[in-house]
Formats: C-alpha cells, sequence, structure tokens
C-alpha cells in the first residue's frame, strides 16, 4: 500500500475513544481525518482534544465532502445499520460498534447493500482476536482436550444511574436492548464463535432496578447442534465486576476471568488429578504470542482485509448468526418458549425488531 487510507469516525461519544486510539495504532496504514456528531460543540471539542482536522453535524456531508475509505460507527445502536449502509454507499469500508443492527431485518439490509456496493460492514467484537483465543478456537478445532461439553458464562457488571443519564441507554428504540445486547454481548458472541452452531435457546430476562424499558438482568440455557449446553447470566446489577467463561472438555476446563478484554494470563488450564494428559498443561501454557483482545488489534485484523480486498472475519455470515441468537434470546424470553436456529422467519415480528414489540414494563 503506497498511500494511508483515510478514516472517519461517526458519534463521538465514550466508545468513540478507544477507536481513536485503535487507529492511532496504526498511523504507518490509516490517519484519522474528521469526527462526525449531531451536537456541534461535542465533535469540536473531540476533534480538538484528538487532533483530528475536520469535525461535521452530518455523515451525508462527511461522506460527500471527505470521501474516506474507512468509516467507524460509534453511535448510539438504533442507527447503526443506517448510517453503515450511507457509507457503503459512499465507496468506504465499515466498522461499526456492537450491537451491529437492530434485527434480522436490518442484517438482510447490510448485506444487500454490501452485495450491491461492493464494500463491507464489519461488527466490533475484538474478543476474537486475542491470541489466547485464537489459540483455544484450533485446539477446539483440533479436539487437542476432546470435546467440549459444557460452558458457563457470566457478564456480571455494574451500571447505575449515571449511566442511565444518558437517556437513549435506557430504550429499546435507540439502544435496541438492554444487557443482553449491549453488554453481554461480547463474550456471548465469543462463546458461538468458539463452540458452534446452537440449536436452541430457552431464556428469561427481566427489569429489576431503575426506570428503563430495557433489560437489566437476562438468563438462559442453550442446546449447540452437537450436543453440547451452555448457562449464560447477563446483569448489570452485580457491584463486583466479571466477565467470566468456563469450557469443560473431556479430559480439561479452561477457564477466563477478566473485564473489558483478556490478555494470555487471565486464562486458566487445569485437568482432573492423576490425568494422562498433563502435556496439554504445558502446551496451554506455551501460546507462541501475547496479542491482547483490544480494539487494536482488531481495527488490524480489518485493514489487513481492506489490503488484500477480502470480507473482513466478523462481517456477514460471521456477524449475522451473533444477530440471529440475540433476537432469539430475547423471543424466547418475551414469549416464554424455547427458539430453535433458523426458526424466526420474515413473517414473524422479531424478524424486525429485537423486542417484537414487546412492552417489557408490562411484565
Amino acid at each position: 500500500m503506497s498511500a494511508k487510507y483515510r478514516a472517519a469516525i461517526v458519534g463521538t461519544g465514550g466508545i468513540a475513544n478507544a477507536h481513536v486510539r485503535a487507529l492511532r495504532a496504526h498511523t504507518d496504514r490509516v490517519e484519522l481525518v474528521a469526527a462526525v456528531d449531531i451536537e456541534a460543540d461535542r465533535v469540536k471539542s473531540f476533534c480538538v482534544n484528538h487532533d483530528i482536522p475536520q469535525p461535521f453535524v452530518s455523515a451525508e456531508k462527511m461522506l460527500e465532502q471527505i470521501q474516506p475509505d474507512v468509516v467507524h460507527v460509534c453511535t448510539p445502536p438504533g442507527v447503526h445499520a443506517d448510517l453503515s449502509i450511507l457509507a457503503m454507499e459512499a465507496g468506504a469500508w465499515v466498522l461499526c460498534e456492537k450491537p451491529l443492527c437492530a434485527s434480522l431485518a436490518e442484517m438482510d439490509r447490510i448485506e444487500q447493500a454490501e452485495q450491491e456496493t461492493g464494500r463491507y460492514c464489519a461488527s466490533v467484537f475484538q474478543w476474537r482476536f486475542g491470541s489466547a483465543g485464537q489459540y483455544l478456537k484450533q485446539m477446539i478445532l483440533d479436539q487437542t482436550m476432546g470435546k467440549l461439553l459444557v460452558a458457563n458464562v457470566l457478564t456480571t457488571w455494574y451500571r447505575s444511574d449515571p449511566y442511565f443519564a444518558v437517556k437513549w441507554r435506557g430504550t429499546w428504540k435507540a439502544a435496541i436492548g438492554g444487557c443482553t445486547v449491549v453488554h453481554g454481548i461480547h463474550i456471548m458472541d465469543f462463546l458461538l464463535w468458539l463452540m458452534g452452531e446452537w440449536q436452541e435457546i430457552r431464556a428469561m430476562l427481566g427489569t429489576l432496578e431503575y426506570d428503563i424499558e430495557v433489560d437489566n438482568v437476562s438468563m438462559a440455557s442453550v442446546r449447540f447442534a452437537d450436543g453440547a449446553m451452555a448457562n449464560i447470566t447477563n446483569s448489570i446489577l452485580s457491584p463486583r465486576q466479571e466477565s467470566y467463561l468456563r469450557l469443560d472438555f473431556t479430559e480439561a476446563t479452561v477457564e477466563l476471568n477478566s473485564l473489558y478484554s483478556y490478555q494470555n494470563q487471565n486464562w486458566r488450564f487445569s485437568t482432573y488429578e492423576d490425568s494422562p494428559h498433563e502435556d496439554k498443561l504445558a502446551a496451554w501454557s506455551r501460546i507462541p504470542t501475547h496479542i491482547p483482545a483490544t480494539h487494536v488489534t482488531q481495527v488490524g485484523s480489518f485493514l489487513d482485509s481492506l489490503e488484500l480486498q477480502e470480507r473482513p472475519a466478523v462481517s456477514g455470515p460471521g456477524v449475522r448468526g451473533t444477530i440471529e441468537f440475540l433476537t432469539a434470546f430475547y423471543k424466547s424470553a418475551l414469549e416464554g418458549v424455547p427458539v430453535t436456529r433458523g426458526s424466526i422467519q420474515p413473517n414473524d415480528p422479531f424478524y424486525h425488531l429485537m423486542n417484537g414489540q414487546f412492552d417489557l414494563a408490562a411484565t
């Protein structure tokens, strides 16, 4: 590549800072040239603080005047799909914060725009890109530790009144959902990527504190296509915060204990007493690289795909399964029924809205 790619950020809330840091970690390949926010003072301040040349209050005007190669979408989730499509139609590749879109119907629109423009739209799921996660994925494929049988997953975080003072965060329209789709989404996507196709989900959710529309606790039991089973808990009512993943194989247990990201040292491997497979513990301790699961790592992978003109890892079919799983999670919880993969079709209201227009406050 002879010239740097030109990147713009749309949305200057807190998560945009992580995108700036990620782009600045790749200054040999990409240059951050513009930022957009509907609030003029905020975007001007953001650009001054981050030394970004051009602030805009309109994504349309930015795309017309700047014609960036890459657009990072960091707005509230309710407008992710529209902005991502707009950017692709203007000629840019898109890296969009999670959740990528509000429904399977919006996923259809994004994939259609990819086909029509020849550009791609990837979702931020940085947990897939850490070296320990990549190493574990290969061990699972190789069945180094035997068959993966059982998973237990916790996203137990804490969000209270100051967090919800930003009003859009507690609404279905702008946030798309609650702790399930905004917070637990990271480790759930990671679980799905590690374990493969799910088959059935049975879920519950509730709003146990605070005057908000969306869920702040949710739980689910999941059966996978190969028979493996998982329990999932998402909460933003947990003062001692952690993200925890436990995977039990026939010959070993692998655990991750972290919060918003992970490094190699956040993982633990163990096996049963007098196991003949102690050598696998040694193999686990020899992860060949140490790459944290961060925005920096995913942006590097995204730029690799752009240079090669290949579909990014977490786009199209690589992210649709997670959107379908989240939709099924909400349908199962809100209708009180098990939901199987592939059963939510365009004639289902949940295909078009994550909550199927269900009034959670009335339950």
